[in-house]
């Protein structure tokens, strides 16, 4: 240990002897295993998390896909992953090999509730709420912060509904009040009696940027939303998570419950039906691991931290061959000091123990720095990816398992690649000292210098085109003709259904809302629809047309008010549009998008008049067509021959056969408000409105249209930013690499360059001679990086828009930054090398 001491504080010592050798390390290890630290900071939060539940490696789900939200019919390949309500009572009571078998809400983020605590001047406020089975908390082993957790008692009809508050909720909201705990609170209207508080730091079962708020039974769901798919054995809506017994046999158990289910589905409506009895032996569901949660978010982000994580990775070997270079250059100047040691007496261990203690110091002072960049660049990525979140379960601050990959990376790059120069430092022979005087012609760097400068060459290359690709694929994004009008839009975000609204008072509310509005001031258009073509929602169903075989195909729906398409910018092209005469008294009526008019149309037929509907006879009449409208984008710009029809928003199909204040499909979830200029308090303005109409009326989320297009490009935009980033870094990195070998290049030839000179070689010569040496290096670097990208556009070529093959402007581009930098680099050693003084050089002899 004593020896260790003197060795740590020698090295420090000679490190700041050399402040700008050390400096300039720090900063290459700090950004290293910085940016490699920020993304493993992601990936642990998001991919490798496990609940803060007890023993949540026993935790099991029935499904592995992100199925979502409230579905019905049957999954062409016959796996399930969400479930109806029956379904899961009738597994529940059938395999005995679960502990317990909890079920919860699959979309409750699309479905915000309006709450508002009971007492004088409390507000109503919009709030994620997740509807979950009574023993939901058990199978996780929760206890509670205050008061108790659910239990079955309160998921049976008729009991009164009780809600577990989260630990966030309580504090962000309520500071910690414990006389939340029995108070009432007005959920959608209804009273509801908050009977405890989740343990602090659970945050629900899947990591989500809209954790919930409150946690209501299953069995609430009916009078507190409205629904009526509440048991009905044809609508799947909930996920299944549970705890398995020790030593049960998971492929066993997956056979066991895919038979389960299949008997249980066998006698509903839709397996009964002809076209969907041949799926029915296939049904089959895939038992996963639950204990990091339901995964639809690690899903989703698989590919992006995949490649953030390889990007990093390149980013990193570029820093280490430049640490490695630096290290070499170091030791070189250093064998006259280990000549000399040597011949006193020093061991050749002792000597590279002392220069590995050195990097080592370098490495752990580096890797402290790093752990500040991987802090600053988590919380930037959190920001770029989830710019909207609110009480997210992730932490930029680097935890433990980051902080061990962090000191551990650098220790390992500050070992691995202080071991050759160490070596190299070693072998210095005593003799070498009383030869620092004899000329050299060699070139002054090794081989294994020049091959750190050319792999940092080549490795720049890939990054710069792949900075390069997703910057022109976000461009092709953000630009592409989505057929909407953004200039002076707003969105906001609304829930009737929550403010206690029955589907038989929504005509009148909707006419109530476009007269308040249009009476503010600037309002020119007010559009009302169940959701805007820019979010993540979407509405399908199978279709028909009217007199023709089932075609076994489906298309988008949205339900719209007469203004609505002029909000959004959209144009009718053929017939009309939506008329206030199209009202809920009306035959029903529709318009269609020009992709619809393709896939269910042949060339040259006139759909105006044509009528279609679901499939079956009973309702392949329920609409006419009476207007055709361009293809506006919806939902995302990769979605290609997306068709869609439009129908009036309080209008409902004569087949329909379900009583109108239980059909969800009437409920309005946005208003589009287009101005004819720009309204800065627009939300305020909307929220009073609302407000002034009923206090229950909430904004649920305010947005320019702008921003909403620009939300759906939030990961592209990380991707591209980071790229960038990354790209920049390693070509600085590479410039320096190159810099410090062709200036260390030149210290060893200085008296060569002055003999050149003494005898008449001209400076642009000398110029030459050195630049030409750097451009060597860096064009062997692009020789081998650019087939290198080629191949690397393979893999990336999944996540970029309409690019599929290497962009020819791209790569020259790339080429023609690296060689720019690779030009600048070598010039400046150049130059310098063209001042030698012929006299002074020989005088060094």
């Amino acid at each position: 240990m004593k020896a260790l001491l003197q060795d740590i504080r020698f090295a420090i010592r000679q490190l700041l002897k050399a402040p700008g050798f050390t400096a300039t390390v720090l900063l290459t290890v700090a950004l290293g295993i910085g940016a490699n630290a920020a993304i493993f900071t992601l990936v642990n939060s998001i991919m490798l998390r496990k609940l803060p539940v007890v023993d949540p490696k026993t935790l099991v789900r029935i499904g592995d896909d992100d199925d979502c939200c409230v579905n019905s019919g049957s999954p062409d390949n016959g796996k399930y992953s969400i479930f109806s309500v029956e379904a899961y009572l009738h597994l529940k009571k059938q395999l005995p090999e679960f502990e317990e078998l909890a079920a919860m809400q699959s979309g409750f983020s699309y479905v915000p509730l309006t709450v508002r605590r009971n007492g004088p001047g409390m507000l109503a406020r919009s709030r994620v709420g997740e509807f979950v089975s009574g023993n939901y908390f058990r199978t996780f082993g929760l206890q509670p912060a205050a008061g108790r957790l659910f239990m079955d008692s309160d998921d049976v009809k008729g009991a009164p509904i009780a809600a577990v508050m989260s630990y966030s909720a309580w504090q962000h909201d309520y500071a910690g009040d414990a006389g939340v705990v029995g108070s009432t609170f007005y959920v959608n209207t209804k009273p509801v009696t908050v009977v405890g508080v989740a343990p602090d730091g659970f945050f629900g079962d899947r990591v989500t940027n809209t954790p919930p708020e409150f946690y209501l039974p299953i069995e609430s769901m009916e009078p507190i939303n409205n629904v009526p798919y509440l048991h009905d054995p044809d609508v799947n809506w909930i996920y299944m998570v549970g705890r398995v017994k020790p030593g049960t046999g998971l492929a066993a158990l997956q056979q066991k419950v895919g038979g389960l289910l299949r008997n249980e589905l066998a006698v509903t409506k839709t397996y009964k039906r002809e076209k969907s009895k041949p799926i029915l032996p296939k049904i089959h569901v895939v038992l996963t691991p639950a204990g990091g949660g339901i995964q639809n978010l690690q899903q989703g982000a698989k590919s992006t931290l995949r490649l953030l994580t390889g990007v990093a990775a390149m980013v990193l070997l570029v820093a280490c061959a430049n640490i490695a270079n630096l290290l070499l250059v170091r030791s070189m100047s250093r064998k006259a000091e280990m000549s000399i040691r040597t011949a006193l007496g020093a061991r050749r261990t002792r000597i590279i123990r002392q220069l590995l203690t050195e990097s080592l110091v370098l490495a752990t002072a580096g890797g402290l720095l790093g752990l500040v960049v991987a802090y600053l660049g988590a919380r930037m990525l959190l920001a770029l990816a989830f710019p909207d979140a609110q009480n997210m379960p992730i932490e930029a601050a680097p935890s433990l398992p980051v902080m061990g990959f962090a000191f551990g990376l650098s220790l390992l790059t500050g070992g691995l690649f202080g071991l050759a120069p160490a070596w190299v430092a070693s072998h210095a022979q005593p003799a070498d000292a009383l030869r620092t005087g004899t000329r050299t012609t060699g070139s002054g760097a090794s081989i294994l210098q020049r091959g750190l400068v050319v792999l940092q060459a080549a490795l720049s290359l890939v990054l710069l085109v792949c900075a390069g690709l997703f910057a022109k694929s976000l461009y092709k994004l953000q630009t592409a003709d989505m057929h909407l009008d953004t200039r002076n839009r707003y969105i906001v975000h609304i829930n009737p259904a929550a403010a206690g609204y029955k589907g038989s008072q929504l005509e009148a509310l909707y006419r109530t809302m476009e007269e308040r509005f249009h009476a503010l001031p600037g309002v020119v258009k007010v559009g009302i629809s169940n959701y805007t073509p820019m979010e993540d929602n979407n509405w399908s169903s199978g279709l028909q047309l009217q007199g023709e075989p089932d075609p076994n195909k489906g298309a988008s729906f949205i339900k719209a008010n007469v203004e609505y398409f002029d909000s959004v910018g959209t144009h009718v092209v053929m017939g009309r549009g939506i008329l206030p005469q199209d009202s809920s008294k009306a035959p029903a009526v529709a318009m269609v998008n020009e992709t619809f008019v393709k896939q269910f149309f042949k060339p040259g037929t006139n759909p105006i008049g044509r009528r279609f509907g679901n499939p079956g006879p009973k309702s392949s009449g329920d609409y006419e067509i009476v207007g055709v409208v361009d293809d506006t984008t919806y939902t995302s710009v990769q979605w290609k021959d997306h068709s869609m029809f439009f129908v009036p928003i309080t209008q409902r199909p004569a087949s329909a056969d379900d009583p109108v204040d239980r059909d969800l499909s009437l409920y309005a979830g946005a208003i589009v408000l287009a101005t004819d200029r720009p309204v800065n308090d627009m939300e305020k303005q909307a929220a009073q409105t609302l407000s002034a109409i009923n206090p229950n009326l909430t904004v649920v989320k305010f947005q320019t249209f702008t921003q909403q297009i620009a939300d759906r490009f939030n990961e592209e935009r990380m991707v591209s930013r980071l790229t960038m980033m990354f790209g920049g870094l390693a070509l600085l990195l590479a410039a320096i690499g190159l810099y410090g070998v062709t200036a260390y290049g030149v210290a060893r030839r200085t008296s060569e360059i002055g003999i050149r000179m003494a005898l008449g070689a001209a400076r642009r010569t000398v110029i030459g001679m050195v630049m030409r040496g750097a451009m060597i290096q860096a064009g062997i670097g692009l020789v081998i990086g650019v087939p290198v990208a080629i191949v690397c556009v393979r893999f990336v070529k999944s996540q970029l828009y309409e690019i599929t093959k290497m962009d020819a402007p791209i790569l020259l581009g790339a080429i023609g930054v690296l060689a720019v930098a690779a030009c600048v680099a070598g010039l400046i050693p150049a130059r310098r090398a063209a001042s030698i003084d012929p006299a002074r050089a020989l005088r060094i002899e």
